[in-house]
């Protein structure tokens, strides 16, 4: 049976909500901790490299997790759904930095940066694994990669478009609480997304 159009709508709704959160991240989370939280660019580049270099031995363990996992709602959407609900949680704590002194806020970024890291992978790697868990064609699976790479960059288009504008709405003269309120917002749409694929993306095919 063909993937019908509801599971690929559903997961190409799964790819632009994680891609706003990756897009909120990887764009925003030095401007935020240098330019409104006030940590020197230096240490804030510091730990951005330092998780790179922790995501080359994150990813492929992660992958051994999930290859290993069976349960009954499959392999990968117990990944994907517990995955999403920390990760929302970690970026709304990257973004609602409370008030620290200097030393106090890089413990608390490096800490709060590498767990984001490690609960986005806990998730990301799962869901581009399940393609051909879910499929049974090559055809599909490739129509299946194009729609989640195609609503990918629906989500980071969303974000490079949006953030800046709603930070100053819901901010006003604070970019801190702006940052906090978008950061919510994302994390908020992100569970959904991430819901409704897990819901409608059945795994059929054994790997």
């Amino acid at each position: 049976m063909e993937l019908t159009l509801k599971q690929k709508t559903a997961f190409g709704i799964g790819a632009v909500g994680k891609d706003m959160v990756y897009a909120l991240s990887a764009s925003y989370v030095m401007y935020y901790y240098q330019d409104v939280l006030g940590l020197s660019a230096s240490f804030v580049g510091v730990v951005l490299m330092a998780a790179r270099f922790f995501d080359a031995f994150n990813d492929p363990f992660m992958g051994i997790l999930v290859a290993k996992t069976r349960t009954r709602w499959g392999r990968f959407r117990p990944w994907i759904f517990s995955g999403t609900l920390l990760n929302a949680l970690v970026l709304y704590a990257l973004f609602a930095a409370p008030v620290l002194d200097e030393a106090a806020l890089m413990v608390y970024f490096s800490v709060v940066y590498i767990l984001w890291g490690v609960t986005y992978t806990m998730m990301d790697i799962p869901y581009w694994s399940m393609i051909p868990a879910v499929t049974r064609t090559p055809k599909d699976r490739e129509n299946l990669s194009m729609v989640g790479r195609t609503c990918a960059g629906v989500g980071s288009a969303l974000i490079a478009m949006f953030t800046m504008l709603l930070v100053g709405i819901l901010g006003g003269d604070s970019e801190r609480a702006g940052f906090r309120w978008v950061a919510l917002i994302v994390a908020v749409i992100f569970a959904v997304t991430e819901l409704v694929c897990c819901i409608s993306m059945k795994e059929t095919t054994p790997q």
